[in-house]
């Protein structure tokens, strides 16, 4: 490889972490990193002062341009949109995105979606990616005080809608294990005891399976679904525990079959919210995945 193409793979990794975070799909950051690098392609690279500075500059613009655009067709989507979920737990790969589970989790992302497309980038270029204010302000075309001032006011909606409390990472693993359990066994009561009792359901299909259009709420109704799934389907699902975008989470099965790729917020020692990713279209990455690992 030239140098120019060795210089590019060098910050591939930061650059597809900005695109995927900025716009919550893999393929579509893949194809902002892939325009990128056209563009590095046939840039004059001596008139750069710095390779990443252009290069997270030229990220950064093209992905609030295709954020601005998908938030006006997202305003269309057929029910609660979600980001496309990654498996975290492999060999390194261009989609391990993970520095840390707390900016890379399914929460994490659903929160920056409250961001507007240019506070998003300040926020994450400052707060995940460690940015000066001067490149903050360079890369968006910005004065200092503006980025700051992006930054300040993204801070507090991001801190309003985290999760109030973390827990270990082994006491997350435990209770999605007693999760699947009860859900395999169809206990009505222990799914029920697992969950907060105003625990929430988010569900993403994305128009393209049945899903719910609006959040289930509350511990009985949501131990009933799951308890109801087993009735209909039985030994047919089962749950996998797995590392979805840096935290344990459940993919469930049907017939063989990837059926979902499941998140959970956990307060304590219970279950305050569930994310149910069933978009299909964003669950083709881990399905082929999982499939090339049999």
């Amino acid at each position: 490889m030239d140098n120019p193409t060795l210089t590019f793979n060098g910050h591939r990794r930061r650059l597809q972490g900005i695109a995927y975070r900025m716009l919550g799909s893999v393929a579509e950051a893949e194809e902002v990193v892939q325009d990128a690098w056209l563009r590095w392609h046939e840039a004059d690279k001596a008139a750069f002062d710095s390779a990443e500075a252009w290069l997270v500059t030229v990220v950064t613009r093209l992905s609030i341009d295709r954020l601005r655009a998908a938030k006006v067709q997202r305003e269309h989507y057929v029910g609660a949109w979600m980001p496309e979920p990654v498996l975290t737990d492999g060999p390194e790969n261009p989609e391990q995105l993970l520095e840390r589970a707390d900016n890379i989790s399914v929460a994490f992302l659903a929160v920056l979606e409250r961001l507007a497309p240019e506070a998003r980038a300040a926020f994450l270029l400052r707060e995940v990616f460690d940015a000066d204010y001067d490149e903050v302000a360079r890369t968006l075309g910005k004065t200092e005080a503006a980025c700051r001032q992006l930054v300040h006011r993204a801070k507090a909606q991001v801190q309003e809608g985290r999760p109030r409390f973390s827990v270990p990472r082994e006491t997350h693993q435990r209770l999605l294990r007693a999760f699947a359990d009860a859900a395999a066994r169809g206990s009505l009561q222990d799914l029920k005891a697992l969950m907060a009792e105003d625990v929430e359901l988010i569900g993403d299909g994305g128009g393209k399976v049945q899903s719910f259009s609006k959040i289930l709420r509350g511990s009985q109704r949501l131990a009933q679904l799951y308890f109801a799934l087993w009735r209909r389907m039985g030994a047919s699902v089962r749950m996998e525990l797995a590392e979805i975008n840096g935290e344990p989470g459940l993919l469930r099965f049907v017939d063989g079959q990837l059926e979902s790729a499941q998140t959970f917020e956990i307060e304590g020692e219970r279950i305050v919210r569930i994310r149910a990713q069933r978009n299909p279209d964003k669950l083709a990455r881990i399905a082929q995945l999982l499939s090339s690992k049999k």
